[in-house]
């Protein structure tokens, strides 16, 4: 398994990523990830360290960028947890893939959330700043022009910061999901998960590819955050 872990394995395309995937398996894989994010992908730490403690100036809510926000779970428990802290955030999910955002367009509205189809570049035309941008488990789709456009774009519509939490590439971290995601059936939820794993940075090489100024802070359960913050 380490030899299959050695390298990056860029030229694998997960399945839902497919023009072509099956609907039902892709609707079933959405709604399937909030499990797996609220679970394994350390947004709540992440949340109460970084975003639970901003206090914009004029007591206007907190804003929030989600860049490839897919089915939506991210903002929708990003925005529960800021409910119960009674936090004002209005946080905005964004995903290119018209399937994501009809599917994150379809869900129960939320408070204080808004999913649109667009890319990172859009806003930045337009001229939107967020308090923060974030992004979870994207930056290992990328390749090396669009990982390079996405920390562009980020620098540019950040205000505050930018974290854009991603998995580390692991024997361990491939073993433990491989069997962690034995019970999740009619998606692609485990073969896409190890494809991910497979693709995804180690902590140097992350480093090394992304341009001054942004730096990785390790995140528990097999996960890392790219991370710019201005000033």
């Amino acid at each position: 398994m380490g030899i299959l872990l050695r390298r990056r394995a860029t030229a694998e395309i997960e399945q839902m990523d497919r023009p072509d995937c099956d609907a039902r398996l892709l609707d079933n894989t959405y709604r399937q990830f909030g499990v797996i994010n609220r679970v394994l992908s350390g947004w709540r730490r992440l949340y109460a360290r970084e975003l639970r403690t901003i206090d914009p100036p004029e007591a206007r809510p907190v804003t929030v960028l989600d860049i490839g926000s897919g089915g939506g779970d991210l903002a929708v428990m990003l925005a529960g947890w800021a409910a119960g802290d009674g936090k004002a955030m209005h946080i905005t999910g964004i995903d290119p893939d018209p399937r994501a955002a009809r599917f994150a367009q379809q869900r129960p509205s939320t408070p204080g959330v808004e999913f649109r189809e667009a890319h990172s570049g859009d806003l930045v035309r337009e001229g939107a700043r967020f308090d923060v941008v974030i992004s979870n488990h994207v930056l290992h789709h990328l390749a090396p022009e669009e990982f390079r456009q996405l920390l562009a774009d980020s620098e540019n519509l950040a205000t505050g910061k930018a974290l854009h939490n991603d998995l580390i590439r692991s024997p361990a971290a491939f073993a433990l999901f491989s069997v962690a995601a034995l019970p999740f059936r009619e998606s692609f939820i485990r073969a896409d998960g190890l494809t991910s794993i497979r693709r995804s940075y180690r902590p140097a090489e992350l480093a090394a590819a992304a341009p001054p100024g942004w730096s990785v802070e390790r995140s528990p359960v097999f996960h890392q955050v790219l991370t710019y913050r201005r000033g």
